[in-house]
């Protein structure tokens, strides 16, 4: 929960905002300032305060116990153009509290958090649990200091600076890895999610004795208990206390399967009590190996005194799974770039993409991201590489223009891909919408985008579809509708439309929609002059509801176009 503190009627208003835009997940502290703050700070993960930065440090230094439990805090100025991280920038979640505030009200977030300054991705911001010196490591890697990078795998995180490098050498160093370490005075280690535990159970077994197996496994074998991902065992345990209990304790979900499928799975310690009891010869290492791996611990029995075992366990290490990121940059303005794509822009370690798409947004990219570019024409190529990237176990974006889906690198990238690593879309704003919004409001109805390029795909196929769209009265956007060595196509399929409309029919005509040079005019079928228009050129034709009103396209959700009740010309309000 985030709490909301003002202490003035200007800062009541900007509080009173963000409680609307937050309901649900904020509330308002009322009261006499001092007393609302110390109870918030007790009861919320966060608090957005209206007041002065000085106020605020002298109202939490009494309260303030541990940097990992303090809740982050944000502080917005009187007239809301400023919202401050003061505390908590990275483990309470204070700057990217700032940046949403900043959101909401339009005020600049400021963050000063030494390695958000530079772009660096901070240690404990990146998802895994980190142990050693957070703070001599993160140093290092601002100064530019040698970091010895010891990692027992790739494995999909943002990039890491320069200097961070297996080939670095000296006292600073940065694991990567899920065994036990023992750290030097300047060393950190990252524990990455890689193990899962198989566990099986007698009826009642105490939670005590599955989490002292547990722990026991994984200490015997030289392995970190930060770095379990996940309890695993047969559906009929799934409510099993003294199992749900070590889960619990050990802050993981708890996953089950049934038994017939970890029947199905060959162990190398099968047994008849699990395959009388539950119906499966095996339930921790069947359970454990169920989503693939390496077994790192075979199955073990606990060990109480004066009685049987009643716990099982077993180990297994999960292989890397690396993640492929396809991001549509929008049509080109840096403002139509959506904020999920920045994000994706700094989650990676690898960009790959077309050289101009590249230098769009390559002060975006975190230091030490390996950037892989190419020219026009190879669309299969980078693909290829992205997908070959991810395999490798990095996190990998691979960048088009648009949306990567529309006529971009979704396709390729996905028919080259396979199950063995992740895929995330990430939507961008295409060039049909940003030329509809500058030519008004074309596509308020049935709507279809058509490539007029015949290099991967036959005319007679672009043919039937022009046709297909004049004959449903749909409207068209053309893509890559005129080339130096393509002039026929556009001519065509504008005379094919001419078949079923008007002459008069609107048609927009946007060039570099977004872009600096952005030009854009609205015409006819009749009146468009194909010569005028390249590859960076969008065209859309009107149906035969589409009119132009005020200089603008504008096609009614309906077909009933009601010309008595219809705008005036001029725009013009009735």
């Amino acid at each position: 929960m985030i709490g909301l503190i003002s202490a003035t009627a200007a800062g009541a208003v900007a509080r009173d905002r963000l409680a609307a835009a937050w309901s649900g997940s904020a509330v308002v502290y009322e009261g006499p300032v001092r007393e609302a703050v110390r109870r918030a700070f007790a009861e919320c993960e966060q608090l957005v305060c209206f007041l002065a930065t000085g106020a605020v440090v002298r109202l939490v230094a009494p309260l303030l116990a541990d940097k990992a439990t303090d809740p982050g805090i944000v502080c917005v100025d009187e007239s809301g153009r400023h919202a401050v991280a003061l505390l908590g920038g990275h483990g309470g979640g204070a700057n990217s509290l700032a940046v949403a505030v900043g959101e909401v009200l339009g005020a600049a977030p400021v963050v000063t958090t030494a390695t958000d300054s530079v772009g660096i991705a901070g240690l404990d911001m990146l998802g895994l649990p980190v142990e050693g010196d957070v703070a001599g490591v993160s140093r290092a890697m601002l100064d530019g200091a040698p970091v010895a990078l010891r990692a027992d795998a790739v494995r999909p995180l943002p990039a890491l600076p320069p200097n961070v490098s297996s080939g670095a050498t000296g006292p600073v160093a940065l694991h990567i890895t899920d065994r036990i370490v023992e750290l030097g005075a300047r060393e950190a280690v990252l524990r990455p999610a890689s193990l899962a535990v198989g566990v099986g159970a007698s009826k009642n077994a105490p939670e005590e004795e599955v989490l002292g197996l547990i722990r026991d496994a994984l200490e015997g074998a030289g392995l970190s208990a930060s770095s379990v991902a996940e309890l695993v065992t047969v559906d009929a345990k799934a409510q099993e206390p003294g199992i749900v209990a070590a889960a619990a304790r050990l802050g993981v979900p708890l996953r089950t399967y049934p038994a017939e499928e970890l029947a199905r799975i060959e162990v190398p310690h099968p047994s008849d009590a699990p395959l009388d009891a539950v119906g499966t010869p095996s339930v921790a290492e069947a359970a454990a190996l169920a989503g693939g791996g390496e077994l790192l611990v075979p199955k073990r029995k606990s060990q109480p005194e004066g009685r049987a075992a009643m716990a099982t366990c077993a180990v297994v290490r999960r292989a890397p799974r690396g993640r492929l990121a396809v991001v549509g940059l929008g049509p080109g303005a840096r403002d139509l770039l959506t904020p999920r794509a920045r994000e994706e822009l700094r989650r990676a370690s690898v960009l790959v993409g077309l050289d101009q798409y590249v230098d769009q947004i390559r002060d975006l990219l975190r230091p030490g991201t390996t950037v892989l570019e190419s020219g026009l024409g190879a669309e299969e190529e980078r693909a290829r590489t992205a997908v070959a990237e991810a395999r490798r176990g990095h996190a990998v974006a691979l960048i088009g223009s648009g949306d990567a889906g529309v006529y971009a690198m979704a396709s390729p990238a996905l028919a080259e891909a396979g199950a063995d690593i992740d895929v995330v879309g990430v939507p961008g704003v295409t060039a049909a919408l940003a030329a509809a919004a500058i030519l008004g409001a074309p596509l308020g109805h049935d709507h279809v985008s058509i490539s007029l390029s015949d290099l991967h795909t036959p005319w007679e196929v672009i043919e039937r579809r022009v046709r297909a769209a004049a004959e449903a009265d749909i409207i068209v956007t053309f893509y890559n509708p005129r080339s130096r060595g393509r002039d026929w196509q556009l001519p065509k399929a504008l005379s094919i439309l001419a078949g079923h409309r008007e002459p008069a029919t609107p048609v927009g005509v946007v060039r570099n929609a977004s872009r600096p040079d952005e030009s854009s005019r609205v015409t006819s079928l009749a009146g468009l002059d194909p010569a005028t228009v390249d590859m960076m050129t969008v065209v859309t034709v009107g149906n035969t509801a589409t009119r132009e009103i005020a200089g603008r396209m504008v096609t009614p959700r309906g077909y009933r176009w009601q010309s008595a009740t219809a705008a005036p010309a001029d725009g013009t309000a009735g």
